[in-house]
């Protein structure tokens, strides 16, 4: 049995949302691309490139990343790429955006030649976090106004739109879409792709996958575009878990368990957004607070039932622990970093890496 903690990506949960997106991809025609911003596991890039059509990235590295590990389309965009790097992205991309229409003037000379896209902010989105909105007031993500858009169409060939955040409505979508298109559709009929962004959940349970794809066929079929999505989440929800163990318990007015992880250090962004992790069946007469093992105060997971009152060397799985973690895992408090498994179809489990003290040290200086 490996040492906790550590990640394990489930192959078997990770090809539901596979087929899905292929489904999805031969229905409607929509391309996908991986969101790297969201998981950049790349021992199991070889099976999701069976059934997506390559990468998005948001840095550099990001950009090198999809191109040496996955392969297919590589989607280049960042918020601003700085002078001593674009040489190295464009070597590493088919496509790159732009954020701003400053950004595509200062460096249409060196991007000459290679196809270029432009961000839209179209000033809505689905996020219900000021910090995730990028419609939010005095937004730097894309530009808004289609007087300015329009003196650069000649300079580019796609836009792409990324206002969708855990958007599992589809109703929410179409209406969204069709903002878009009512402000912005003199220009979309002048290019020859759109991204659609991420955070559209049509891998979830009872999505109508089948109304997705008809209203992307039709956007792109009325629009004459070659249409993208860049699932991030969507590509992997629920293909994996953190596994943790008990390492002390105590009580001070509830009973608390301590694990040999940290919430601070191996899934930030639930912390960030104030959110409970997730442990399945999460049943029982004994009610536990499972806690980290870092000194940060809040370090907490969450609380749970459980059948039985728990007892260090206790393991512990949270759920849909593959999409933001891995990205942002830490080494705050000098906490022991998750290894990362992969769980074959066949069922056998491969540490795929291990993080020591010496990860630890190099991460430093």
């Amino acid at each position: 049995m490996l040492q906790t903690p550590y990640y394990l990506i489930d192959k078997s949960k990770l090809l539901p949302n596979m087929e899905k997106i292929a489904s999805l991809r031969e229905a409607s025609g929509a391309k996908s691309l991986l969101a790297l911003k969201c998981f950049a596991s790349w021992s199991v890039f070889d099976f999701m490139a069976e059934y997506m059509d390559g990468t998005t990235s948001s840095s550099l590295y990001e950009v090198k990343l999809g191109y040496e590990k996955f392969g297919g389309e590589t989607h280049a965009y960042s918020v601003a790429y700085a002078d001593h790097e674009i040489g190295e992205v464009l070597e590493n991309c088919d496509k790159i955006l732009f954020n701003t229409i400053g950004q595509l003037n200062r460096f249409e000379g060196a991007s000459r030649g290679k196809t270029r896209g432009l961000r839209v902010n179209p000033g809505v989105s689905t996020s219900e976090f000021d910090l995730a909105d990028p419609a939010r007031p005095f937004s730097r993500l894309g530009e808004h106004d289609p007087k300015d858009i329009e003196k650069v169409t000649d300079q580019i060939s796609g836009f792409m739109f990324h206002c969708n955040c855990e958007n599992e409505d589809f109703d929410r979508f179409d209406a969204m879409l069709g903002t878009i298109e009512q402000r912005f559709g003199h220009l979309i009929r002048q290019m020859e792709w759109i991204s659609l962004g991420g955070g559209i959940h049509f891998t979830g349970k009872d999505y109508p996958l089948d109304r997705l794809a008809e209203r992307l066929k039709r956007f792109s079929g009325e629009n004459g575009v070659q249409v993208y999505l860049e699932p991030g989440e969507a590509a992997i929800t629920k293909a994996a878990t953190l596994e943790v163990t008990v390492l002390d318990t105590l009580n001070n007015g509830k009973d608390l368990a301590i694990v040999d992880s940290s919430i601070e250090a191996h899934m930030l962004d639930l912390l960030i957004y104030r959110e409970t992790a997730k442990i399945a069946p999460n049943k029982g007469p004994h009610e536990w607070m499972v806690c980290g093992k870092s000194c940060l105060a809040g370090d907490i997971f969450g609380e749970f039932r459980f059948a039985e009152p728990l007892k260090p060397g206790d393991r512990l799985s949270f759920q849909d622990a593959a999409g933001y973690t891995m990205v942002k895992k830490n080494w705050f408090n000098g906490v022991r970093m998750p290894a990362i498994a992969v769980k074959e179809l066949d069922g056998s489990e491969r540490l795929v890496r291990d993080f020591g003290y010496d990860d630890f040290v190099a991460a430093l200086s």
